[in-house]
């Protein structure tokens, strides 16, 4: 079975705008997906709290990818792609 990965509005105009194509978040998602399967992946991937309780995130360079997943449904919500400095004001 496929993932299904869903995009905020928000991810989809930071990646129309930064001109990034779907596939470098998909690429690191499956890592991610690799990761939570017990796989050793080389990605810095972090638990989130607080206020984020629940999300998870994901380092790339300076942009940061902000999302849940749901192992059972196989599916992705990507709520935030930005900057490093905007990425938690949301």
């Amino acid at each position: 079975m496929d993932w299904k990965i869903g995009f905020s509005r928000q991810a989809e105009r930071f990646l129309s705008r930064n001109h990034l194509p779907d596939e470098f978040v998909s690429e690191l998602l499956a890592k991610a997906v690799r990761r939570f399967s017990g796989e050793i992946v080389a990605l810095d991937l972090k638990r989130l709290s607080s206020d984020w309780e629940g999300f998870f995130r994901i380092r790339s360079g300076k942009k940061r990818i902000i999302f849940s997943i749901d192992m059972h449904e196989q599916k992705i919500h990507v709520e935030i792609i930005d900057f490093r400095g905007s990425a938690y004001k949301h």
